[in-house]
């Protein structure tokens, strides 16, 4: 039977310089060297030297910070003929009914990290976002230099109208553009390298609104931007220029993770408000990371201008992945994960407004948790940022991931020191306990909230499947099966629909199989993700399947047909920082992952001409239903 987990991405926070949480401040620590902060590299860097620090750029600037020593310098030349593909017999070869592949390439290009968004008058119309790598497939050249080298991730869209059966546009070079998002990245008509982090919601008359980010990887410029998008007659979706909030060109300050919700209630006093919230990272030359404190503009007159852009996690400082809900009453609350100063775990936190986003609340805990680690046996990057949804009574919630023990004897589902692996190491963590999600509810506009309890119990007593064991590589080691251990779950989503049903969805990684290594990858990295010199031996891979319940049920419903293997694109480090999941006016589910299990076959790769070579890639998946 396979059992279907989610897992909410895990953000822990401990402070440099004058701003240090309480593990950090006890080792006297401080980033170690000095760090070009006018880069995205320096930035990560300075991050990831904080002893005793744990918050974590987005997964997706932590990817594009790495980029520039990827990318080929594209010579001239005849197509590469790769040595070895990696691949496994356990992979999909194609994602099958009733799951949905949305991306509409057919050159292998990578996405992921989707957002979803209904029409609240439309059952049958939906908008899909996601960063998309399309153009790092495009055949074209621009004065002799192909577009793929050129080219970045960046701000993708894709829409149906037919409830999500078929999906529309491909992209195929910069005067083609489909439906990736225009006026922000160098190749759409834009000033910036990469975009991408995408939010999508739709307002109360139809049209819909993309944020997200805008980004130099090797020069200070970035911003958070919104475009507005409008329909035809004919129902095709067309977008407009970006409107840009809080554009900088400082060294000193990055803007990560911006989320976006729009007041659709009728009865609201701020009817088709846009509230867009983000991560500012604040920097200092020669000391790195300061603090990283949440933000948030708002639109009155459809994304065409923002309010000034004001903090509002008050002493809670180091915070990252900020959500905002909108309840019936016009109330918005957003709610992301921190500590403050002293602190050694983090929190989940909430602040709200009753005047549309002029003024905000003290914040409020809403309970501790242990960060979580990578899934065992996986490499992607995790975090534990909170997903929230509100009911039309007003009763809130909130989901996200902790670290739990697996015996369940002794699991805690909020912070919990045996399980910490800033305080007990990597490898007991993983060896010893496991990640979950939790959620909680409030029916009194945040006051007070529940006890975090795990929303999938079935996969809290259920242990993952092994397959494919014992398996031998031509250096002559053999890899048997590892010990049994609980389903790690990861990227939770929730949704309610308008009678109060609550729907969650997340990864959960049920299976574990074999994956071949390479042990020599051809150079630069971006050609090494498909041209393996030599092989090497196996490694234990966990694979993942999508699951969603309902809460108050024990139904758990598995959406993939086929166990996700991570390993495929990005060398297995980055499969997005969340998944998403809408509820549309039928109470239907619309539930939207990154998916490895379609085969296609590659030509032109980050500036690399191949042979026509099939791999698997990196898709956006949907599938829909209730409970």
């Amino acid at each position: 039977m396979r059992y279907a987990t989610f897992v909410l991405l895990v953000v822990g926070f401990a402070l440099i310089a004058s701003a240090i949480p309480a593990s950090a401040a006890a080792s006297g620590a401080t980033p170690s060297g000095n760090f070009d902060i006018a880069t995205l590299a320096g930035k990560v860097a300075s991050i990831r030297a904080t002893e005793g620090f744990h918050l974590r750029l987005s997964s997706f600037v932590e990817s594009q910070a790495g980029e520039s020593e990827e990318v080929s310098a594209a010579a001239p030349g005849d197509p590469i003929t790769p040595t070895f593909v990696l691949s496994s017999p356990l992979d999909g070869t194609s994602v099958a009914a009733p799951a949905v592949t949305v991306n509409q390439d057919t050159h292998a290009a990578s996405q992921n990290e989707p957002t979803i968004a209904v029409d609240p008058n439309d059952p049958s119309r939906i908008v899909v976002g996601l960063n998309d790598y399309v153009a790092r497939t495009w055949s074209c050249a621009i004065d002799g230099t192909p577009c793929s080298a050129l080219a970045d991730g960046y701000s993708g869209t894709y829409y149906s109208n037919d409830g999500g059966a078929t999906w529309c546009c491909v992209a195929t070079d910069p005067d083609h553009l489909g439906t990736l998002i225009p006026g922000i990245e160098r190749l759409t008509g834009g000033i910036y390298d990469a975009g991408g982090d995408p939010s999508l919601a739709f307002d109360s008359q139809g049209h819909v609104f993309y944020a997200g980010l805008g980004f130099d990887r090797t020069s200070p410029p970035n911003t958070v931007a919104v475009n507005k998008g409008t329909f035809d007659g004919s129902g095709a979706l067309h977008w407009g220029p970006p409107t840009f909030i809080n554009p900088t060109t400082a060294p000193s300050t990055l803007n990560d993770k911006e989320w976006m919700a729009i007041d659709t209630h009728a009865g609201s006093h701020f009817l088709d408000r846009i509230y867009v919230t983000w991560t500012r990272f604040i920097f200092s030359p020669g000391h790195g990371y300061v603090q990283s404190p949440i933000a948030v503009a708002y639109s009155s007159d459809g994304a065409a201008t923002f309010s000034a852009p004001q903090l509002i996690s008050g002493n809670v400082l180091y915070g990252q992945g900020s959500r905002p809900v909108v309840g019936p009453d016009g109330t918005v609350y957003v709610f992301w994960d921190a500590s403050t100063r002293f602190a050694t775990f983090d929190s989940i936190w909430m602040v709200k407004s009753t005047d549309g986003g002029v003024t905000w609340s003290k914040p409020t805990a809403i309970a501790t948790l242990t960060d979580i680690a990578p899934p065992a046996n996986t490499v992607f990057r995790v975090n534990s940022f909170p997903a929230a949804a509100v009911a039309g009574d007003g009763t809130l919630y909130a989901t996200w991931n902790t670290q739990v023990n697996n015996t369940a004897a002794s699991a805690v589902y909020t912070a919990d020191p045996k399980c910490a692996y800033f305080i007990v190491g990597r490898s007991n963590t993983n060896k010893f306990c496991h990640s979950t999600v939790v959620w909680s509810e409030s029916a009194d506009g945040g006051a007070t909230w529940s006890a975090p309890a795990p929303v999938f119990p079935s996969l809290e007593a259920a242990s993952r499947t092994a397959v494919g064991y014992p398996v031998t590589s031509s250096w002559g080691n053999t890899l048997s099966a590892p010990a049994s251990r609980p389903v790690d779950q990861v990227y939770p989503a929730v949704g309610v629909t308008s009678e109060g049903k609550v729907f969650v969805s997340a990864y959960a990684a049920d299976y574990v199989s074999p994956w071949l290594l390479c042990d020599h990858p051809a150079s630069p990295t971006s050609r090494g993700r498909i041209d393996c010199l030599g092989l090497g031996n196996y490694t234990n891979n966990a694979r993942l399947d999508y699951v969603v319940t309902r809460l108050g049920t024990s139904t758990v419903l598995t959406l993939t047909t086929h166990p996700i293997n991570t390993r495929h694109h990005f060398g297995g480090g980055f499969i997005g920082d969340y998944t998403d999941l809408a509820i549309d006016s039928n109470g239907n589910f619309h539930a939207v992952w990154t998916d490895t299990n379609n085969k296609q076959s590659v030509t032109w790769w980050y500036g690399d001409e191949f042979v026509p070579t099939t791999v698997n890639q990196q898709d956006i998946v949907t599938a829909s239903g209730t409970i």
